[in-house]
């Protein structure tokens, strides 16, 4: 038997040595600077395993017969026929030359989106872009389904989306001076496990714990439980889901009624406050924004609204907002109104105070703040203006010329002729999948380049197989790690997979670009100039030495530059006029003229709720649950789903699904039972568990499981427990248009034919 080799390499999930023998993963070892290292890990030898690869390149029989005239209905009908590398690139450039020259550049949809890698050499969409960019451009996308709404209002009344990107308050100063703690939405180790572009440190459990043993008075508004981890000592307020704006008014309009409202913050550094102050006060509606108002709308008792608000502006006060909140419909409110609510309270500017965006969601965010160029694979200016907001392709595909808005500005849909997906599963991510499989039909042809017979490129035309982080060379690393890591190549490719680059590369040359494409350089040779970018722009700018690329390779890891300690608009607070932000009025705005004068009915000239679509409020839905479909915590989205601890988080093979007690027993629904969940929309089975830790009236179901319906009907029976079957397709506003996956009613009911006694 071979000595075991110890190949450093990182992911999504953290920096680590895979053990390799003869070829095969045999372990893993976390990063020892790691204080918090993520247990996925460990699932990464599962991207070896053969049983959900693309082996080959594969062509969709009626598509290379009769090409883009055969039935897009077909798509994840019929059987596939393997072709040979050389036909398969062929076949992709000839479609691209074919629809750039018949209908022009905007008829490609390459705004590609995922998180197949963390490498930066082999980023998918990167490599795509890239590519597309040297032969005229693409349909692209702007913003995230992660986060769209947030940072667009942000922009508008901060002036950047620094806030909700990282660049807010940093966790280290609020363990240290806080002294009240806000959490709407979750402040959890389960999605800080992950971080786009790979993580050095997970810091997150650390900086609770100092927290926790100053006593620093900790308050959960979410209706989970849960999203705080146990050992944390903090009160629990279980909110109605897409009403955080309420309470978030409510606490604002106490604080203004007690008189105890920071005027010379809100004069010096605020524009709009006198509209902001009218709509507490009720002056447009008649509804003065209270206490008891709040405890109507959210189910937060008023005696706890009262006490909450009385604490805020006493103590030094600290807002966090989860990134999963403006993932509803009107998901720029609740943002907007933490904004307002944080500057009526004071504490803005201050070490430890004021509010920011996305702490948990993802590792880096509230991490030191990296100063340096991040490594990246370079896309080139894109020479078409075309986008959409990502969330809106199903709109695209379906809805052809049609006219859609985004941040006040009116723009068209193209008409989309090709698809090309790399290294992602809309599948998972997009709501309403029954309204995508429809819309996924109207393209003429459909590209996927990924690893995994995803349940995309079971529906696409051509399917090209590429390679996993662990199968190649790479360097991850991103603006919120406080490191770059070395990502060796552990095992050789699993059939006939090639690497991202490599597809590219050669699909460039047949399109004529292929000498731009590459520059002349390799694989190792754009990981060594990455690199170096970052190591000298980290000696020139910011006096930090970072060892040279042999050195690092060597060692599979290097620190970069970073800011602790930061407290956010620090300097905006001392002197506005001096450091003006990129607002309407260059200080926060409360208040907005560009929003009274668009006169959107979805996204007023203020922050306010907005009763959503869909919610516990509506009384034509009192037998229904709202739906919670919150990330896992056994993978990352949709990837490693097969690996035995994803398999671990579910029961029966099924996404399980938490309901409180009481609704359990109201539809006779026992712990363990396989259940079904319904709307208008679709339906999907999942696995009761019943427990008090989710708020009556709330359903929790996982995203990530794969889309298994269990047929090509138009409302098949999704098997795995895949929410999205369920969540609504529709924009969050007229402004932002971003994913309102979290507003969503569902019924729910025992599975009796897989209930047996």
């Amino acid at each position: 038997m071979s000595e075991i080799q110890r190949i450093p390499h990182a992911s999504h999930w953290g920096a680590y040595t895979l053990l390799v023998r003869d070829g095969k993963i045999v372990g893993t070892e976390a990063f020892a600077g790691d204080p918090a290292p993520s247990p996925i890990i460990h699932s990464v030898k599962d991207w070896a395993d053969p049983t959900h690869r693309i082996k080959q390149p594969m062509v969709r029989r009626s598509w290379l017969d009769n090409r883009e005239t055969s039935r897009g209905e077909d798509r994840g009908r019929e059987e596939f026929v393997p072709v040979s590398w050389d036909k398969a690139l062929d076949l992709t450039a000839s479609e691209i030359n074919r629809v750039r020259r018949d209908h022009g550049n905007a008829s490609i949809y390459a705004g590609s989106y995922g998180w197949t890698s963390a490498g930066r050499i082999h980023h998918a969409a990167s490599l795509l872009k890239r590519m597309m960019n040297l032969v005229g451009g693409y349909t692209g996308h702007v913003d995230t389904y992660s986060i769209a709404a947030g940072p667009v209002i942000l922009r508008h009344v901060l002036g950047s989306d620094d806030a909700c990107s990282g660049r807010a308050n940093t966790l280290d100063t609020i363990a240290e001076h806080t002294e009240t703690l806000v959490v709407f939405g979750a402040l959890a180790p389960r999605t800080a496990q992950i971080e786009s572009g790979g993580l050095g440190r997970h810091t997150l459990e650390l900086h609770l714990k100092k927290l926790t043993e100053r006593g620093v008075k900790i308050v959960l508004v979410s209706p989970l439980r849960d999203d705080l981890p146990e050992w944390v000592n903090f009160e629990w307020m279980p909110i109605r889901p897409n009403t955080d704006a309420a309470l978030m008014l409510a606490l604002a309009g106490e604080i203004v009624a007690a008189g105890k409202h920071d005027r010379d913050f809100l004069e010096r550094c605020c524009s709009g406050v006198d509209v902001l102050l009218d709509h507490l006060a009720g002056k447009g509606d008649g509804i003065v924004k209270n206490a008891a108002w709040g405890e109507s709308i959210t189910g937060v008792p008023a005696e706890a609204i009262r006490a909450l608000a009385k604490r805020l502006p006493d103590t030094r006060s600290m807002l966090t907002v989860s990134w999963s909140l403006q993932r509803a419909h009107h998901g720029e409110q609740p943002f907007w109104a933490a904004l307002a609510l944080a500057s009526i309270a004071g504490h803005i500017g201050l070490p430890g105070g004021g509010v920011g965006y996305g702490y948990g969601s993802l590792g880096g965010v509230g991490a030191p703040i990296g100063v340096a160029k991040s490594p990246a694979m370079p896309q080139g200016g894109k020479p078409n203006p075309d986008f959409i907001p990502v969330a809106r392709i199903a709109d695209l595909l379906l809805n052809p010329g049609d006219t859609f808005t985004y941040q006040g500005r009116s723009y068209k849909y193209p008409d989309t002729k090709l698809v090309y997906w790399a290294g992602g599963n809309p599948y998972h991510h997009h709501q309403d999948l029954n309204r995508l499989r429809r819309a996924w039909a109207k393209p003429e042809t459909i590209i996927v380049q990924d690893p995994m017979w995803t349940a995309t490129a079971r529906r696409a035309d051509i399917v090209l197989p590429a390679s996993t982080s662990i199968e190649r060379n790479d360097i991850a690393g991103a603006r919120r790690t406080t490191h770059i890591m070395a990502m060796h190549k552990a095992i050789a490719p699993v059939g006939e997979a090639r690497s991202d680059f490599d597809i590219f590369s050669a699909l460039a040359e047949r399109l004529g670009v292929g000498e731009p494409f590459t520059e002349g350089l390799d694989e190792m040779a754009w990981i060594r100039r990455v690199y170096n970018d970052t190591r000298e722009d980290a000696r020139l700018r910011h006096q930090h030495v970072m060892p040279d690329f042999e050195t690092f390779w060597r060692e599979g890891i290097a620190e970069v530059p970073v800011r602790e300690d930061v407290t956010y608009l620090a300097d905006f607070r001392e002197n506005p006029e001096a450091h003006p932000l990129g607002t309407e009025s260059r200080k926060i705005v409360l208040g907005s003229k560009t929003l009274a004068k668009l006169g959107y009915d979805d996204c007023l000239a203020h922050p306010a709720f907005i009763p959503p679509a869909e919610w516990l409020g509506d009384e034509r839905a009192k037998e229904m649950l709202h739906l919670v479909s919150h990330q896992p915590l056994g993978k990352l989205h949709s990837q490693l789903d097969s690996s035995e601890y994803s398999q671990s988080t579910k029961r029966n093979g099924r996404e399980q699904v938490r309901i409180h007690p009481d609704d359990a027993e109201a539809r006779d629904i026992r712990d363990g039972d396989a259940v079904r969940l319904w709307n208008a929309r679709g339906q999907c089975l999942a696995t009761a568990q019943v427990t008090d830790s989710v708020r009556s009236g709330v359903a929790i179901l996982p995203t990530g499981s794969w889309y298994a319906p269990a047929d090509e009907s138009d409302n098949a029976l999704e098997l795995s427990g895949n929410p999205n079957v369920l969540t609504l397709d529709v924009g969050t506003s007229k402004f932002g248009q971003g994913c309102a996956a979290h507003t969503c009613l569902v019924a729910i009911e025992p599975y009796r034919e897989l209930n047996v006694a």
